[in-house]
């Protein structure tokens, strides 16, 4: 006899969407690998590109059940934050505003969810992974998506067409002047892809990269006593020194050595090493890429 599956409200959703959705019972119980974006260069060519804001947040991922960080980790998010998503995945980023990534990246690393503080968090959806079809077809579908969720903490990511390079840089110009962080860019054309690849780009008035902490240097001066620097090494194995950035508290309680950081930075020289480049912040959701060969 063939077992009767019992759908829940999330998976009727999902049906009537036309989304894929499988039965709890056989859904995966990890999530799909990611999208990753790579630095838009210099002279990219923004015809065939959907820009968005980019939301300085943390990632998050819904797999169809649980909501997790972009290493895999399950996030504590209240019950009624997640009630009633469908059982397909969601890919967005938790977002508390313009520069509050501190204030998200805190209320998402508690294990006991306060809800005063994920009342300030938005679930800003910018992808379906599972939904299949070229981003341009996507979007429609993660907008409808998200309008039949009717949660006002749950929303979608605005997607737009720009003309030229002009409208483009004028555009992160407004953005940041407003104090977002930068732009996205998402090729129309593009499957879902696990990897880093060109289809995703970010634009921002500067670049960004990670690094693992080596050592502690010490400070001289008004220093004194506490940090100076960090030696950090990149995945590429390039050693540098952090030297800028850092607050006070950050001086007194530095990142651990082992820990990833992201710093920032402003192009490079002809050795390929990061000029003016600075602390930005703990990468806590970073995982190590381990080489494989062949």
């Amino acid at each position: 006899m063939t077992p009767i599956v019992r759908l829940s409200r999330r998976h009727l959703l999902s049906a009537a969407l036309g989304l894929c959705c499988t039965p709890p019972a056989l859904w995966a119980r990890s999530p799909l690998p990611l999208v990753l974006a790579q630095n838009a260069p210099a002279d990219l060519d923004p015809a065939g590109y959907l820009v968005s804001e980019k939301y300085d947040g943390v990632r998050g991922y819904w797999d169809g059940q649980r909501l997790l960080t972009r290493g895999g980790e399950a996030i504590a998010a209240p019950a009624w934050f997640t009630d009633a998503w469908p059982a397909v995945p969601m890919d967005g980023e938790l977002w508390a505003g313009r520069g509050r990534f501190s204030q998200a990246a805190s209320t998402v690393r508690q294990q006991k969810p306060m809800d005063d503080a994920w009342r300030a968090l938005r679930f800003m959806v910018f992808d379906l992974p599972a939904q299949g079809g070229p981003f341009d077809e996507r979007i429609p579908a993660y907008q409808q998506l998200v309008a039949s969720l009717g949660q006002p903490w749950v929303q979608a990511v605005v997607q737009r067409k720009v003309a030229s390079d002009a409208e483009l840089q004028a555009l992160l110009r407004r953005t940041v002047n407003a104090g977002g962080e930068g732009l996205m860019l998402h090729r129309g054309t593009s499957l879902y892809r696990a990897a880093r690849t060109d289809d995703l780009m970010k634009l921002k008035p500067w670049e960004d990269a990670e690094a693992k902490v080596i050592a502690h240097l010490p400070g001289q001066g008004k220093h004194a006593g506490r940090l100076g620097a960090l030696l950090v090494e990149t995945p590429q194995g390039l050693r540098l020194k952090l030297g800028t950035g850092f607050t006070d508290t950050e001086r007194e309680h530095p990142p651990p050595v082992g820990a990833w950081i992201t710093f920032r930075f402003r192009g490079t020289t002809n050795r390929g090493i990061p000029r003016f480049a600075s602390y930005l912040r703990v990468r806590e959701d970073w995982v190590e890429k381990v080489p494989t060969s062949g």
